[in-house]
């Protein structure tokens, strides 16, 4: 008799044990094969030109987003200090986040607009390196709108940040590509 709890319900079949599963599943580059987290060596990579598109909306009332693009907030001018707060947040990314390499960041262009209930920023990270900026992208797309976050809360405490993601990336071994 199968045991049920080696089962695929769906089909019945065995499933795949662990050892199978492991062996088949992607590895994570930061764990070792005990499970301890280390950084990756990249050492023996090659340098390439690399870029990444992060953004993060913030959800706020229509007119909350007027007052921000107008400039017209009782903190004062919030697009300008969300952008450098992000310019800021992209080179400080290998200081936050663990395991991330500190890199010669070549540009960061950070874009606010208001539409309707929604200020979308979007952050562009440019570097000639080893390894991707897709962490300093988002780093700064979400630093700038916790920025927003922090000068609209006194008009709108529920304003939400929400759909924090990489639109795009290029260069590096895993190639180009680019969200819908």
């Amino acid at each position: 008799m199968t045991d049920p709890a080696t089962t695929d319900p769906a089909t019945t079949e065995p499933a795949t044990t662990e050892p199978e599963a492991a062996a088949a599943a992607p590895s994570l580059t930061h764990l070792r094969q005990d499970g301890s987290a280390h950084m990756v060596d990249v050492t023996d990579k090659a340098v390439t030109k690399r870029r990444a598109v992060a953004q993060a909306v913030l959800v706020t009332r229509p007119e909350v987003v007027a007052a921000v693009i107008s400039g017209d907030l009782p903190k004062g001018e919030a697009v300008g200090t969300a952008r450098i707060a992000g310019i800021m947040a992209a080179k400080q990314t290998s200081s936050l986040i663990p395991l991330c390499h500190p890199l010669p960041i070549g540009r960061i262009e950070i874009d606010i607009t208001g539409d309707d209930d929604r200020l979308t920023v979007v952050a562009s990270v440019s570097t000639t390196g080893v390894t991707g900026v897709e962490m300093e992208a988002l780093t700064a797309a979400s630093v700038a709108a916790l920025t927003l976050y922090d000068m609209v809360k006194a008009v709108d405490a529920r304003a939400v940040i929400t759909d924090v993601l990489v639109r795009e990336k290029q260069g590096g071994k895993s190639g180009d590509w680019a969200r819908p």
